[in-house]
């Protein structure tokens, strides 16, 4: 990976002396072994300290975790192989413009709501055009009832459900060039897909090239419609599928 990102987008980059202009926003929920939880069967959260101040002179806690565990992001190669693992992703892969589309009542309404083209075309109405390359990010009130067996919202049966992406929509955003070579689905719920959707089809068309996928967002209430940018942290493993987060956005104080 490089060490130098050449920053484009609709607006101009944070200027390389300050943050003049922009405001940083958390956009990660904070991993705690009280409420933590990650995808169903993966490896549960845990942290031990291992050394304190009063005895070893400095403190350490050892955690145990999956790559995908709270707020977090996947690489390409996490459901497509031969594409681009975690360590060969490049550092404008993890910098992008950002836009929000806000389906809060349509999910509270329908909690297997899935995002449509004519969503998107209502939104371009009201805020322009998607920006190439951006992180389209989805805000369905899911950050709400994070942890809480509401986040995962299981019916007799065990099955989850969640809105997420429709397969349409995200054909849309790829036949049209808005998520470029570059881009992101993101969303406050665990993933991009439906929870009904056990074949991940949303991941798997996201998943090529250098697209990314960032999960479980915070603060979505932040995050304007348009103008900010996302900027995506975590531990770079080798071969690794993505991480677990810090993901924060720059948001301009006076948007155009």
């Amino acid at each position: 990976m490089g060490g130098v990102v050449a920053f484009r987008g609709r607006r101009a980059a944070p200027a390389r002396g300050g943050l003049d202009g922009y405001r940083l926003v958390n956009l990660a929920h904070v991993n705690d072994p009280g409420r933590t939880s990650g995808y169903p069967g993966d490896p549960a959260f845990t942290a031990e300290t291992v050394a304190t101040v009063a005895r070893d002179g400095y403190y350490l806690q050892y955690l145990h975790q999956g790559e995908h565990t709270g707020t977090h992001w996947g690489a390409p190669a996490h459901f497509t192989d031969g594409q681009p693992h975690a360590d060969e992703l490049d550092p404008e892969d993890l910098l992008l413009p950002a836009v929000k589309v806000d389906v809060r009542d349509r999910a509270a309404r329908d909690a297997d709501y899935e995002l449509s083209v004519d969503d998107l075309l209502r939104w371009e109405r009201a805020h322009g055009r998607i920006p190439r390359c951006a992180a389209v990010v989805l805000w369905t009130g899911w950050e709400d009832r994070w942890g809480t067996p509401a986040f995962y919202n299981r019916d007799e049966t065990g099955q989850v459900h969640q809105p997420g992406f429709s397969v349409a929509a995200v054909r849309w955003l790829l036949d049209t060039g808005r998520l470029g070579r570059r881009g992101a689905l993101g969303t406050d719920a665990f993933g991009p897909d439906a929870g009904v959707d056990g074949d991940y089809r949303v991941s798997k068309l996201l998943y090529r090239e250098h697209r990314i996928s960032l999960e479980v967002l915070a603060n979505l209430a932040e995050l304007p419609e348009t103008g900010a940018h996302v900027l995506v942290g975590g531990t770079i493993n080798r071969r690794g599928s993505g991480s677990p987060a810090s993901v924060y956005a720059f948001v301009p104080e006076h948007p155009r």
